[in-house]
């Protein structure tokens, strides 16, 4: 069982988190991209329907790499990155990014935000998966002594976002989605939840 065995009524019953939607309130400030990710993004706008993968490439690594530029360097993006945090729960696997509150660094530490790219261009299917490594987050963060009240998420397409927040015992699921062709209200968003992390 991994990440990916996750759906919402699963994770209400087996962790008893209660799962809400509602507008969050982001203190955005729109961003203006940047000339490389406009130009990047425009030229990976043709290839990037093709796969999963080609999303990934083309569209999300992109945005995030933005995000990691506009907050200094005190974010780093981790592709790939296992977090086995409790075979039991069903809490292991390879998540699809995972932003840290660290400076650059090989070890993953004080995770604070997973992105899971949807599959099937489906981001209803990727919001258990979601909630189920922003979890794990949480529980990785107490170990290691760091106990910050909400851990966020996002689910995309590549071309639509929608964050999520973890906060005791709720799931919250924005219920704004944030398109691509707006790019810099997805980094404001991004600014927002990083800068909760600055106290």
């Amino acid at each position: 069982m991994s990440y990916t065995d996750f759906d919402i009524p699963k994770i209400e019953k087996d962790f008893g988190v209660k799962v809400k939607s509602r507008p969050l309130s982001w203190q955005i400030k729109f961003i203006e991209p940047s000339k490389w990710l406009i130009e990047t993004l425009e030229r990976g706008n043709a290839n990037a329907f093709v796969s999963e993968k080609s999303r990934s490439e083309f569209l999300v690594t992109p945005v995030l790499l933005a995000v990691q530029e506009v907050t200094d360097n005190q974010i780093q993006v981790f592709s790939g990155q296992t977090l086995n945090v409790d075979v039991n729960l069903g809490l292991t696997g390879e998540c699809d990014f995972i932003l840290s509150k660290t400076e650059p660094t090989p070890i993953l530490r004080e995770p604070i935000m997973a992105v899971v790219e949807a599959k099937k261009n489906d981001i209803e299917l990727g919001l258990g998966q979601c909630i189920a490594q922003m979890i794990a987050s949480k529980i990785f963060n107490s170990k290691k002594g760091k106990d910050f009240k909400e851990i966020f998420g996002c689910v995309t397409t590549g071309e639509t976002w929608q964050f999520l927040k973890l906060e005791d015992n709720f799931a919250i699921i924005d219920t704004n989605r944030f398109f691509i062709s707006e790019v810099g209200q997805i980094l404001g968003v991004f600014k927002s939840i990083t800068n909760y992390y600055e106290g």
